[in-house]
């Protein structure tokens, strides 16, 4: 299910954290793309918790991810094939997947996502901001203006 208007997409996924030994959890998450904040996409992770757990990484990144390998530090992100149902709950589809690798000081922990969410997700950023038009959508003095009130 998804939604978007004039200035906004969010879409909700499912996702799969690979625990150790490759245990499998699966979670619902939710992309959102603001064009007050053209480069960002931001990932909610509905993992149980009051609140979501948020990242925020460049749109580009998960777009580079669709090809190839992206990102380094804190996230990454690359494209995979999972491998063919083995068992009854459907994981292993043989479908077209993008690995996110998220890092803090805490750990890390590396999700899966069908790539086809994520390309419709994006294709639908791109309507709303399209590629190398990011700067035009900026408010610089509303930014400012933030950064200072939390100073």
């Amino acid at each position: 299910m998804s939604s978007s208007d004039h200035d906004m997409v969010r879409a909700e996924q499912d996702l799969r954290l690979i625990g150790p030994e490759e245990l499998i959890v699966p979670l619902a998450a939710e992309w959102c793309y603001r064009s007050q904040d053209p480069y960002a996409v931001t990932m909610l992770l509905h993992a149980g918790a009051d609140e979501p757990v948020k990242w925020t990484f460049g749109r580009e990144l998960l777009t580079v991810a669709l090809l190839g390998p992206a990102g380094m530090g804190d996230v990454q992100a690359w494209p995979a094939t999972a491998p063919a149902a083995s068992g009854e709950d459907g994981a292993g589809t043989g479908e077209k997947i993008i690995n996110i690798m998220l890092g803090s000081p805490d750990g890390c922990a590396r999700f899966e996502a069908g790539a086809a969410g994520i390309e419709k997700f994006l294709a639908r950023t791109y309507e709303v901001v399209p590629a190398g038009q990011e700067s035009g959508y900026l408010n610089i003095d509303a930014g400012l203006a933030e950064i200072l009130t939390q100073a």
